[in-house]
């Protein structure tokens, strides 16, 4: 059993404990949902912690040019990557440009199945597709000088052919990027020596059996340059311990320093968040049915009989009974076999390097951290909702990515709810001075929290052993 120890304490008053045994006190993750109308699954039920050191994380790996650089070889070049949806290129000819760093891909759906390239002619190198994003075409053209390729990557045409006698036609297909498929994803990945995608994924494909993102369609995307590392931008969302100095306005209904953290393989781990409680800190609980008030997001003047908190009930049960009826009815689907844990909390995995998934149904999110080209210190993040797919019907066609100012409010992007907005607003502000402050900073490493902070080790500890794998030739 891991220790509780009291909020207010010095560091090292949990001294004597095991390293990383030290736990919040109050109810944990799995005490609360054990008490819940509908049971959370199996797989919400477990824990997956270990102590992963306590050294300092140096500062370097945010801001050096060569740190960046081995990144974009030795991780960028060797990962999987999500680079779309499968609903992006739904028909034969319907592609998607995916870019990172240097480099850029087109996923294209042929009469085969789905194929990927490196986005270059073969002539004289120019891109055959300018921009990233979604695109429909018959055949592959450069615009330069109009070499073509059919879709299935073999060379159509070249104006001129007489004065190419030294071109074949086998030797010049388009040169193929492995792809794979999960959960309504295509995948892609630069090295033709890494491991398959099956193998990649670790626990995923077992913990998301019943949560099929391949049944969802992306109802919102956005995204937003931050001025930060993107290493920076991601270790933000993996962890709950800012949100006490933060959001505070999430203290209420929340429950964010009895986080539940769990590392799994190499490239996977998660945080799983109660929802329809108070913070630990709150040192004036509110009641079971102001927690309810509290959590209603958006119109404040809903008025519904299923919101009144009965005998015996608790905020989340009667908070995830309310949204399986609205969410079910605005989405035209049944969820009325869905937990209380799967309708209010918030379950975030990570895989590795840039992929953050969010199974849950009332914040059905999917995050993307890329650099931005090749900028040590600015990034592109990413955010996608995935909706349950109807039951009765076809999807909306994805939108654009709705694309936000560095300077901007996240609040301009349609449909965001202004609630959240301010949240990663609030986020975005941190990220612009914790990069500023890593070159400021005297001390040079950053000091993590054993066990609220674990996700942030475990992250730099994979990144350190594709590089060190690099270093050793393997």
């Amino acid at each position: 059993m891991n220790a509780r120890i009291p909020m207010s304490v010095t560091p090292g008053d949990s001294a004597g404990l095991p390293p990383g045994a030290a736990r919040c006190p109050g109810p944990s993750v799995q005490d609360i949902v054990a008490r819940d109308a509908m049971p959370a699954p199996a797989i919400l039920r477990e824990e997956h912690y270990a102590f992963l050191g306590d050294q300092d994380i140096g500062y370097d790996r945010y801001t050096s040019p060569q740190h960046f650089e081995r990144e974009m070889t030795h991780i960028w070049a060797r990962t999987w990557q999500w680079a779309c949806r499968e609903e992006h290129i739904p028909q034969t000819g319907d592609y998607y440009v995916y870019e990172i760093g240097p480099h850029s891909v087109i996923v294209v759906r042929t009469e085969d199945g789905i194929k990927a390239y490196h986005n270059a002619c073969l002539h004289r190198g120019t891109k055959l597709r300018f921009d990233e994003g979604m695109g429909s075409a018959t055949e592959l053209r450069c615009p330069f000088h109009g070499w073509t390729w059919q879709l299935d990557g073999r060379l159509k045409s070249v104006p001129c052919a007489w004065d190419f006698p030294h071109v074949q036609p086998d030797a010049y297909r388009l040169p193929e990027v492995r792809t794979g498929q999960w959960g309504g994803f295509v995948f892609i990945c630069l090295d033709d020596d890494a491991p398959p995608l099956e193998s990649y994924l670790e626990v995923l494909p077992e913990h998301f059996r019943d949560w099929d993102l391949g049944r969802r369609y992306t109802e919102l995307h956005m995204g937003k340059i931050l001025a930060c590392n993107w290493k920076t931008a991601l270790e933000a969302f993996v962890e709950s311990y800012h949100v006490l100095e933060t959001h505070p306005q999430l203290l209420h209904g929340t429950g964010d320093a009895n986080v539940q953290y769990d590392v799994y393989g190499e490239h996977v781990t998660r945080f799983y968040a109660a929802g329809g409680v108070n913070s630990p800190h709150v040192e004036q609980p509110l009641s079971e049915q102001e927690l309810v008030d509290t959590m209603l997001i958006g119109d404040r003047s809903v008025v519904d009989d299923a919101l009144v908190v009965g005998a015996g009930e608790t905020a989340r049960t009667v908070m995830a009974r309310f949204l399986r009826k609205t969410l079910g009815g605005k989405y035209r689907c049944d969820l009325s076999q869905v937990s209380d844990a799967e309708m209010i909390d918030t379950i975030e995995y990570h895989l590795f390097p840039n992929m953050i998934l969010f199974p849950g149904v009332s914040l059905p999110m999917v995050y993307r951290f890329r650099p931005l080209g090749m900028e040590p210190e600015r990034c592109l993040f990413e955010i996608l909702f995935l909706r349950p797919l109807p039951d009765d019907g076809l999807p909306p066609d994805p939108p654009e990515m709705a694309r936000v100012g560095e300077d901007e409010s996240y609040s301009v992007v349609p449909g965001l709810d202004p609630l959240l907005a301010r949240v990663y607003d609030q986020d975005t502000g941190n990220l612009r001075a914790q990069q500023k402050g890593f070159r400021i900073s005297r001390k040079r490493g950053q000091t993590l929290g054993n066990y609220q902070e674990v996700r942030i080790r475990h992250f730099e500890r994979t990144v350190d052993r594709y590089l060190a794998r690099a270093a050793s030739g393997q």
